[in-house]
C-alpha cells in the first residue's frame, strides 16, 4: 500500500491546489446516469433470475430480496397483489428513484411533467413480470423478468 505522501506527489496538485486523482473507469454503467441500455437490463435478468431460481415456500420474501436489490440502484416497484390462486402473473411497474416531477425543456409553463423516470430513456418504461405456480410439494415457483 502506498503512503499519503507517496500518492501526493504521483498525483500532483491542480489550480486549486488540490490532489488530481486519476479517473478510474467503473464497472458497468448506472441506470441513473441514462445507460438503461439492452445490456444493462440483461445484467439486471441475471440478478433477478438469480433471485427466484428455486422454488420457495415464502415467495414474499424472495419477493421483498428482489425489492431490495433493485432499490440499491434506484429501481423500484409498487404493492404486489396477493399469490392466492395456484398460479398466476403479474407486472409491476418500475420507477427509477421514484419518478419525475417538475419541468422539462418541452414542458408547457402551467403544466408539469410527472413519469416513473425511465420512459424518457426507453420507450414504454420498464416493468418486473413475475409468474407464480404452486408446486406439489407446496411450494412456490417464482420466475421473473424485467421488459
Amino acid at each position: 500500500m502506498k503512503k499519503f505522501s507517496t500518492f501526493m506527489t504521483e498525483t500532483g496538485l491542480n489550480e486549486a491546489g488540490q490532489p488530481e486523482i486519476p479517473n478510474e473507469p467503473t464497472y458497468g454503467r448506472n441506470p441513473s446516469n441514462g445507460y438503461l441500455s439492452n445490456d444493462v437490463v440483461k445484467k439486471l435478468n441475471a440478478v433477478v433470475g438469480r433471485i427466484f431460481a428455486e422454488d420457495q415456500f415464502d415467495p414474499e420474501s424472495k419477493l421483498t430480496l428482489c425489492r431490495s436489490s433493485l432499490s440499491k440502484i434506484g429501481l423500484t416497484f409498487g404493492e404486489y397483489p396477493s399469490m392466492s390462486e395456484s398460479n398466476g402473473s403479474f407486472s409491476l411497474p418500475l420507477t427509477l428513484f421514484g419518478g419525475r416531477f417538475g419541468k422539462d425543456l418541452d414542458t408547457p409553463h402551467d403544466e408539469f411533467l410527472e413519469d416513473d423516470g425511465i420512459s424518457n430513456q426507453r420507450e414504454g418504461g420498464l416493468s418486473l413480470n413475475i409468474s407464480y405456480e404452486m408446486t406439489e410439494t407446496n411450494q412456490c415457483r417464482l420466475r421473473a423478468r424485467i421488459e
